[in-house]
């Protein structure tokens, strides 16, 4: 029964992709294209890559608030690496990479040591993450030029060495949320941790485990984003979170822990790429752009927050039978 739920909710995601593909193309001459396609599916690694390490935190029962500060600290790593200290280029972005894992530890560590709410504590990473950014790069931008130009090369159908890297990690995810015995663990301490804790599953190795997951993952989506800038920005992505969030929950994870799926949140990473490639092509402005989009996230978050109080209702109502 579950597993025709999940079924059904991906089709219905597919369907809502399509419609706005349909629409788009419909008011717009030039929305169905090669090309469009190609832009689409080439820019949105960045988000795509923070999004999966974001569902592996939520289904957790926890939010990372910290993914954009964390992805900017690793391009500022790796610019630093670079440009200040000349290394070569695998090994900055070994490095980079290495700072955004010990973002995540560090969110880990602290959720677990202060037993906290991770919104407090991620919170708090977002800031300090930001500055540290900053300090990294003496508050400017550094220009790289095409250090990163594997990630942008299109070997396939026009589809960047990013995308397929992108895709193939989604896949990889999806696996180990589903089929793996930390997946399972992973979703026990979601939906219920303290029962978790009784059947000998560790929460705290759990956590520790989902936050190093998305700081590792969003370290790698600044990295795109370097590649695709050529340039190492303190302020890059700034609002990434929001964005991961918003596609998570519109693939159907839940915000309350224990219900999520790599390959749905990868659709709603689609589905918000193709709304905004969509209003882009049709001329809106960017602040109606921005308003759009976000009553899109909020109908999203509602749509969400009522299947999980219709949810805790039935199983009260079997309980109470």
């Amino acid at each position: 029964m579950a597993r025709l739920r999940h079924y059904t909710e991906f089709l219905f995601l597919a369907l809502l992709l399509a419609a706005l593909v349909g629409l788009f193309s419909v008011q717009s001459d030039h929305f169905w294209s090669l090309v469009t396609l190609q832009t689409i599916t080439n820019r949105i690694p960045s988000l795509a890559l923070t999004a999966l390490g974001m569902t592996f935190v939520l289904v957790a029962g926890g939010i990372d608030l910290s993914v954009g500060s964390v992805s900017a600290v690793a391009g500022a790593v790796f610019g630093w690496c670079l440009a200040d200290r000349g290394l070569p280029a695998a090994l900055a972005v070994a490095t980079a990479i290495g700072a955004a894992l010990a973002c995540g530890l560090i969110n880990g560590v602290l959720v677990n040591a202060l037993r906290m709410p991770s919104f407090i504590v991620t919170l708090g990473l977002l800031e300090g993450a930001r500055g540290v950014a900053y300090l990294v790069t003496d508050s400017q931008t550094k220009y790289l030029g095409e250090k990163l130009v594997l990630l942008q090369a299109t070997p396939f159908a026009g589809l960047s060495v990013a995308f397929l890297l992108t895709v193939t990690l989604m896949l990889v995810a999806q696996f180990v949320l589903t089929r793996t015995v930390f997946g399972r663990h992973t979703v026990a301490v979601g939906t219920n941790e303290e029962a978790a804790r009784l059947v000998g599953i560790s929460p705290a190795r759990v956590r520790l485990i989902v936050f190093a997951l998305s700081g590792a993952l969003a370290g790698l989506a600044g990295l795109c984003h370097v590649a695709r800038l050529g340039a190492a920005d303190p302020n890059a992505g700034s609002g990434l979170e929001l964005s991961a969030i918003a596609a998570a929950v519109i693939g159907g994870t839940s915000l309350m822990g224990g219900r999520g799926s790599m390959l749905a949140t990868f659709v709603g990473v689609l589905i918000i790429a193709t709304l905004e490639a969509g209003l882009a092509h049709l001329g809106v402005s960017e602040p109606l752009k921005r308003v759009i989009t976000g009553t899109v996230i909020i109908v999203a978050v509602g749509a969400e927050a009522t299947r999980a109080r219709l949810t805790a209702r039935r199983l009260q109502r079997a309980i109470d039978r």
